[in-house]
């Protein structure tokens, strides 16, 4: 009785993930116990089990910061920031996937059990307050990665894909257990352990160090950790590119955070070089790449790299000035970015089978909505004013600048006139409007009669809406992401 009394104990710390786990299992017994149609109940219980776990967040904003499971998990309004982040974007990747799992006539429970998995995964490793959790949880994720990349087994650029993917992500996750090899667990007690063993400045930390880099490298992607991504994002279902694409950084970020400020807080000079180069090289080396890509999906990958060099600014920055404020709330229009283009992409490639940039000239001929939606998002990944991601980066840069990190400000600032350029120049394609330049894949371009349609425009809608906030509502968003303190 006690033991179960403890276990209610625990578990009121986690509830929201508590909430996602009802959900799985309930997805479970009812695909054991329907036929096909019963396939709405799965999007509604999967939706609603994330809106709940929301929703179970929001009721716990602004607790005291809480440790539990014998000191495996914490509870503070950083980690919960994060994990509404995540929350966020599976609630949007699910009604953009409808449309796509109904037409390809994919698995739908298994979809959802991994995308679900995934989440629950990211979660629990953005609370995750030891080296083992810190290990299991992304490898949760992970897993549920692989198998969604290569859903679509009869799809060779799909096997193709996983096959990379998991290879690779087989190698960094042995890497990071190199570096997380050690005499304690406990993130604290680490640091208590380097302290009193003045061992803060030895070799191994710097062995550790780099390895732990490589391994939270691979889930971040930034150069030169990123020859998985071009790939994958290719050769995947575009949904699921679509949730990868947001899900793996924000969980990815979440840790390299805690596991930089936490046992490296001693080696700040050390880590801090590490990540300016990979910042530099993400931010040049993406979004060079992405200027002479013909594939959208490809081009957006590119794209990614360059925006995770820019994401890499705010971790290095941290606490001091405001650079996990900055980080989290370039964060989460990047998401409503991202997702947007995303959504465009996934009808567009269900109604013409193509992914070339060239065959969407001449697009908003055939659906405005769409193709305006599409060209809003892309204007805000390039950071246009009067766009939300015009003030994500200016705030991020600002901060930055703030913190003395002039090269690399710089050098975003001017990549970013390079991401600008490329964006621009599909946005032109997808407006053009004379007769001889539409392709054939537009001109025998068909809305599509099923209702699932609207699931897309309604991911879409909301995607736009927030990535075109005004100056004026970033007050609230920067008072929120600047209370989330370890």
């Amino acid at each position: 009785m006690k033991a179960f009394h403890l276990l209610l104990f625990h578990g009121s710390f986690i509830f929201p993930e508590c909430i996602l786990i009802f959900g799985l299992i309930l997805l479970l017994m009812i695909d054991s116990t329907s036929d096909q149609k019963d396939r709405p109940w799965f999007y509604f219980i999967s939706s609603t089990s994330l809106v709940m776990s929301i929703t179970a967040l929001f009721f716990r904003w602004r607790e005291e910061p809480i440790i539990s499971f014998s000191g495996n998990f914490q509870t503070n309004n950083f980690n919960e920031i994060f994990q509404f982040l995540l929350l966020l974007c599976s609630t949007l990747c699910i009604p953009l996937s409808v449309e796509y799992i109904e037409c390809t006539e994919m698995a739908i429970t298994e979809f959802l059990l991994f995308v679900l998995t995934a989440t629950l995964g990211g979660m629990f490793l953005c609370g995750a307050n030891d080296l083992i959790t810190i290990f299991v949880a992304p490898e949760c994720f992970s897993l549920c990665s692989y198998l969604l990349s290569g859903y679509t087994k009869r799809d060779v650029r799909s096997n193709e894909a996983t096959t990379k993917y998991l290879l690779m992500g087989g190698a960094s996750s042995s890497i990071l257990v190199h570096g997380l090899s050690g005499g304690e667990i406990e993130l604290q007690e680490i640091v208590n352990g380097l302290i009193n063993t003045q061992m803060y400045n030895s070799p191994g930390i710097s062995i550790a160090l780099i390895s732990i880099t490589v391994g939270i490298g691979f889930k971040l992607s930034p150069a030169p950790f990123h020859q998985w991504t071009p790939d994958v994002y290719e050769g995947s279902p575009t949904p699921v590119v679509a949730f990868l694409s947001v899900t793996s950084k924000v969980a990815a970020s979440a840790s390299a955070t805690r596991i930089f400020d936490i046992p490296f807080s001693f080696s700040s000079t050390e880590w801090h070089l590490l990540l300016e180069i990979l910042a530099i090289l993400s931010m040049i080396l993406g979004n060079l790449i992405a200027l002479t890509q013909t594939s959208m999906k490809r081009m957006l990958a590119y794209s990614s790299i360059g925006q995770i060099g820019y994401v890499i600014i705010g971790i290095i920055v941290g606490d001091s000035n405001d650079g996990y404020a900055s980080m989290i709330t370039y964060m989460l229009f990047y998401i409503s970015m991202n997702l947007g283009t995303f959504a465009c992409i996934v009808s567009f490639g269900l109604r013409t089978g193509t992914d070339n940039i060239r065959d969407y000239a001449g697009f908003y001929t055939k659906d405005p909505f769409l193709a305006l939606s599409s060209a809003l998002c892309l204007l805000s990944l390039g950071g246009l004013p009067p766009l939300a991601g015009f003030f994500g980066k200016l705030y991020l840069f600002w901060c930055g600048w703030q913190a003395g990190l002039y090269f690399l400000v710089s050098i975003g600032l001017l990549t970013s006139v390079v991401s600008i350029y490329y964006y621009l120049k599909r946005i032109k394609l997808l407006m053009t409007g004379r007769n001889q330049e539409r392709t054939p894949h537009v001109r025998n371009y068909r809305r599509s009669p099923l209702r699932s349609n609207n699931s897309i425009e309604l991911s879409m809608t909301v995607c736009v809406i927030a990535s075109t906030i005004p100056g004026i509502s970033m007050n609230p968003i920067l008072a929120i992401a600047q209370d989330t303190l370890f």
